[in-house]
């Protein structure tokens, strides 16, 4: 047998360990907020790489029975994508003052968690890979890599408006929290989202370049037209920040509303396209 209930299983008890890590750092994240992340945040840095580390194995058990990268349900995309969020935070975090996204990163990662542990979004494979070839693993890869960069990219506009906050209404706490400085947060936004929006272009060419089943039409299947209709979103982002001298604030706000359209309608058009979900 290709893939069996018993490697599929075991994939998912490292997956559910990892996630009560998740859950274990957003806790300690209330204890952060609650302090003004006054404190080091050493401690959520180490809970996340130790949640990273099973995640990771979770993965690798599947992709090394399926051959080619685990992209096959929503279970997998989702931890795919948390993935890649996690995968970004601990390169950031080696930074001291970037380590508090861990705290708004946390949640995030634990919610996904719980929600890819649904059974109804993992159901037993199938004699053959839905997906095969290396070009189909690459352009599901950037994509959700994409993703993982849109969604740092609103953890780090929500960290902007929290410290706008602080500096108007609450200066000593603005002065005394290990936020960077303002600035550095808008320009990690700015960067996070043009990362994202050019790991998606490569992967929306990509996608168009594989075959589809004889009688398809790209344009009819939601999930490409929802695809082309998040791309023209963050590419309006962009242009408006850059073009129009957007505010800092306005962008931040457009970028986490971006965000949460995406996590909001990503499950339902997968669920409704024939090619993604057939």
């Amino acid at each position: 047998m290709w893939f069996t209930t018993q490697d599929q299983h075991l994939d998912r008890h490292f997956f559910l360990l990892a996630v009560t890590i998740y859950g274990l750092s957003m806790i300690y994240s209330v204890f952060l907020w609650r302090k003004g992340f006054r404190r080091d945040t050493w401690v959520n840095y180490f809970l996340l790489l130790a949640g990273f580390g099973l995640h990771t194995t979770a993965m690798a058990l599947r992709g090394f029975d399926l051959k080619h990268c685990p992209v096959n349900n929503l279970y997998e995309a989702t931890t795919f994508i948390a993935w890649t969020i996690v995968a970004a935070y601990l390169i950031v975090g080696a930074f001291p003052r970037l380590r508090f996204l861990g705290a708004f990163a946390s949640p995030v990662l634990f919610a996904m968690g719980v929600f890819a542990l649904m059974p109804s979004l993992d159901p037993p494979h199938g004699p053959t890979p839905e997906f095969s070839g290396a070009d189909t693993s690459l352009h599901a890869a950037l994509i959700l890599l994409a993703y993982g960069a849109f969604g740092l990219a609103a953890v780090a506009g929500f960290m902007f408006l929290t410290q706008e906050h602080n500096l108007k209404f609450h200066k000593l706490r603005a002065v005394l929290t290990l936020f960077p400085p303002i600035q550095r947060l808008e320009l990690i936004t700015n960067r996070l989202v043009l990362t994202g929006f050019i790991l998606l272009t490569a992967g929306l060419v990509i996608g168009a370049c594989l075959p589809r089943p004889a009688g398809t039409e790209f344009f009819d299947d939601p999930k490409i037209i929802w695809s082309g209709f998040l791309w023209v979103l963050y590419l309006a982002l962009l242009v408006s920040r850059w073009r129009f001298a957007q505010s800092g604030r306005r962008f931040a706000v457009g970028v986490i509303g971006a965000f949460a359209f995406l996590v909001l309608t990503f499950w339902g058009t997968a669920l409704l396209s024939p090619l993604h979900h057939p």
